[in-house]
C-alpha cells in the first residue's frame, strides 16, 4: 500500500509542476450568477456580499439564508438596500424551518429553484453559470475571465469546473493567550493552505488524464444546463450526501458532462486555528466520503466514465476506509518488536544488527516520503522561497498533519454506525473571538 501510494505521489508531482498558464476567455459570453449559502455567517457576509457585488459588478447574487439564529439576513438587506433604491442583483433566499438548516445541498437547491423561477423559460441556460462560494469566500478578480475559456467553459462540453482554493489567513497570526497557541494556529492554517495548493492541486491537475475532476464546496462553477440534467423532477441537482460538492461530480461525470480545473486562478478561505473544528471539519468530509461508497457502481457501470478513470474515483472513495486499515495494521511491527523485546532484550538487538533496521527505515520512508515531498514544493513554487530546510520542516509537519485523518476516519465510522448524518456548520475563527454563539447538529 505504501509503494502503491508513493508511485501516486510521483505520478501527480510532474504534471503539477511542468503545468502553464493557459488563455483566458470573455466572461461577458456568460451569465454569472454566485450562490452563497449562510447559516449564522453574520460576521463574514456583509464583507463578502460587498465583495462579490464591488468585484463582479454584472454578476448576481444570491445569498441563501438558511434559517439562521443571528441577523445574517438582517444584513444582507442592509446591504440590498442602495442609495434609497434596491441592488437589482442581489437576491435573499429565505428559508424557515423545517425545512431549513437540513444540510448544505438543500440550501443550495433552494437558490437553484429561485434562479429557475427568475430566469424564466426563454433563457439561454447553456450560458449561464452557477457559482458556489463559501460566506467568506473571495474568489479572484479574474476567475470569471479564466473559467470563460475555450478549454473551459468555452468547450459545450464542459459542465463543471473547479478554482484552485487558498487559504486567505495562512500569513496572518491569530489571537491567542500564549505564544505556543498563535504559533500553533498559524502553522495549522499554514498547513490547510498547503494541502489545497500542492497535494490537493496536483491530485486536480492528474485527474485531467482520467477525466474525473472533482468538485469542491468552494469556488465551485457549474453550466446550469448541467445542473438541470440531474437535477430530477425535484429540481433538486444537490444530493443529500455530506459531502456533497464530490457528489455532484459524480453525477455530473456519470451524466456524460466534463468537469475542468484551474490552478490560473483561486478562491481565498479562512483557514482554521483551531484544531477541534478542523477534526470537526475533516470529520464531516470523512463521513461524506463513506457515504458516497453507494454510488462506487454507478460509476463502475457509466458509460461516461473510463475504467482508469472509475479506478481513480474508487480509490478516493477507499481513502477513509483504507486509513481505518492502516491504523491497525501500520503498528503490527512495532508491537511485534515490543513483544520480542520484552521476551528477550538481546535477541532484538541481533535482529537488528542482522539488517532488520533497513526494514523499518523502509518501512518509515515509504510512509513520510509521499508526504514530505510537498513541503519543498510549496517553499519553492507558492512562497517563491528557496529556504530547503524550512521546506523540509514544513513537509514533516504535513506528514503529521494528514496522520490526523486516520483519527477522523474512526470518527467518522462512529457518527456513521450511530445515524449521526447531521451536518455540523465549521464555526469561524472570528465568531470565536467576537463571542457570537453557533448551533452545531449533534
Amino acid at each position: 500500500m505504501s509503494v502503491a501510494f508513493l508511485v501516486y505521489v510521483v505520478v501527480i508531482v510532474v504534471p503539477y509542476l511542468r503545468r502553464k498558464p493557459a488563455p483566458v476567455g470573455d466572461p461577458a459570453d456568460f451569465s454569472w450568477h454566485f450562490f452563497v449559502p449562510c447559516r449564522d455567517e453574520e460576521v463574514v457576509i456583509r464583507e463578502t456580499v460587498k465583495y462579490l457585488r464591488g468585484t463582479f459588478r454584472r454578476a448576481h447574487v444570491w445569498v441563501v439564508d438558511d434559517d439562521s439564529d443571528d441577523r445574517t439576513a438582517r444584513v444582507v438587506r442592509s446591504v440590498w438596500r442602495r442609495n434609497g433604491g434596491y441592488d437589482p442583483n442581489l437576491h435573499l433566499v429565505a428559508r424557515q424551518r423545517p425545512e431549513a438548516r437540513t444540510g448544505k445541498g438543500d440550501a443550495l437547491n433552494a437558490a437553484y429553484r429561485e434562479l429557475d423561477d427568475w430566469l424564466g423559460p426563454d433563457a439561454d441556460r447553456d450560458q449561464v453559470v452557477v457559482v458556489v462560494v463559501d460566506a467568506d469566500g473571495r474568489p479572484a478578480p479574474n476567475c470569471l475571465e479564466v473559467c470563460a475559456a475555450d478549454h473551459l467553459f468555452g468547450d459545450e462540453t464542459v459542465g463543471a469546473v473547479q478554482l484552485d482554493v487558498r487559504m486567505s489567513n495562512f500569513r496572518s497570526r491569530p489571537p491567542g493567550r500564549t505564544w505556543f497557541s498563535r504559533a500553533f494556529g498559524l502553522k495549522l492554517a499554514q498547513l490547510q493552505d498547503l494541502e489545497f495548493r500542492t497535494a490537493i492541486a496536483a491530485i486536480q491537475t492528474s485527474r485531467g488524464f482520467t477525466g474525473t475532476i472533482s468538485m469542491g464546496g468552494n469556488g465551485q462553477f457549474t453550466r446550469l444546463s448541467a445542473l438541470d440534467s440531474i437535477a430530477g423532477d425535484e429540481l433538486a441537482p444537490w444530493r443529500g450526501s455530506l459531502l456533497e460538492d464530490f457528489e455532484l461530480g459524480v453525477h455530473l461525470l456519470t451524466a456524460g458532462w466534463r468537469t475542468g480545473f484551474t490552478p490560473d486562478s483561486h478562491v481565498a478561505q479562512e483557514g482554521l486555528y483551531s484544531l477541534r473544528r478542523f477534526l470537526v471539519q475533516r470529520t464531516r468530509w470523512g463521513q461524506g466520503t463513506m457515504q458516497c461508497m453507494r454510488y462506487l457502481r454507478r460509476i463502475w457501470d457509466s458509460p461516461h466514465v473510463s475504467t482508469l478513470g472509475a479506478a481513480e474515483m474508487m480509490y478516493y472513495l477507499a481513502q477513509p476506509w483504507m486509513q481505518l486499515l492502516g491504523s491497525l495494521l501500520y503498528p503490527v511491527p512495532f508491537i511485534l518488536l515490543l513483544v520480542s523485546t520484552a521476551g528477550d532484550p538481546g535477541q532484538v538487538w541481533t535482529w537488528f544488527t542482522g539488517g532488520a533496521w533497513i526494514l523499518f527505515a523502509i518501512y518509515g520512508s515509504f510512509g513520510l516520503l509521499p508526504f514530505v515531498v510537498w513541503g519543498p514544493i510549496y517553499q519553492m513554487k507558492c512562497l517563491r522561497s528557496k529556504n530547503i530546510f524550512r521546506g523540509i520542516g514544513m513537509g514533516l509537519l504535513y506528514a503529521a498533519y494528514i496522520y490526523t485523518f486516520y483519527i477522523t476516519s474512526w470518527r467518522a465510522l462512529f457518527r456513521l454506525v450511530r445515524g449521526r448524518n447531521g451536518w455540523a456548520k465549521t464555526r469561524r475563527n472570528t465568531e470565536a473571538s467576537t463571542g457570537v454563539k453557533v448551533a452545531l447538529d449533534a
